[in-house]
């Protein structure tokens, strides 16, 4: 009697398995499908809203390449949507820049589209290692900056692109922008977590 307790506990227990199996399966999925439209509408804002900022900043007499306008489009894409098109838009939206209006110069461009590529790639990495999405953002921030000023600095020391073109924002104001973006990426990241504390939001 007992073996035959055993036993179909044994088969419950491994349907049980199998269904939460299906079951996630089936939410995988699912997650594969719904984002996609979620990541095209988001890419295609992406996109609008770079090639809008001149005349949108020139219309309000608002300086909005301040509050860095790639930088904030690949944060909102690392919160709302995949790793890999977090990517594509840390890697696209420079050259996208440059080819409807040759700004920034190509250059800058190469190093721009560089500094955002490393600013994801450090990000992620920092909150696998460290688990604070705080710290992860501002330090991939701050280092992936500080790669771009250095090769900024190296490419106006071989005249491939003048003093002003480095930068035109202030540090304190880039101080306080890094800041405000690293608190909305903790604040996002550890709603995620507090839903599903089984998530890993960096995936």
């Amino acid at each position: 009697m007992s073996f035959s307790v055993i036993a179909d506990s044994k088969r419950t227990t491994e349907l049980s398995l199998k269904e939460r199996k299906l079951g996630s399966a089936t939410l995988e999925a699912i997650s594969q499908e719904v984002p996609f439209s979620k990541m095209f509408v988001l890419d295609f804002i992406g996109l609008l809203f770079i090639y809008f900022v001149p005349a949108i900043s020139h219309l309000l007499s608002v300086p909005l390449y301040f509050i860095e306008p790639m930088r904030l489009m690949v944060i909102i894409a690392m919160i709302f949507s995949s790793k890999r098109n977090t990517y594509l838009i840390a890697l696209s939206l420079p050259v996208f820049s440059f080819l409807i209006s040759s700004h920034p110069i190509f250059p800058k461009m190469l190093i721009m589209t560089l500094e955002l590529g490393l600013n994801v790639w450090l990000f992620y990495l920092f909150a696998r290692l460290m688990r604070n999405y705080f710290y992860a953002m501002l330090l991939s921030v701050v280092l992936s900056k500080g790669v771009y000023y250095l090769l900024s600095y190296m490419a106006v020391h071989m005249s491939f692109m003048g003093t002003s073109e480095v930068s035109t924002i202030p540090l304190y104001i880039q101080a306080i922008v890094t800041v405000v973006f690293s608190t909305y990426v903790f604040i996002m990241f550890s709603r995620k977590e507090a839903l599903d504390p089984y998530i890993d939001p960096t995936k």
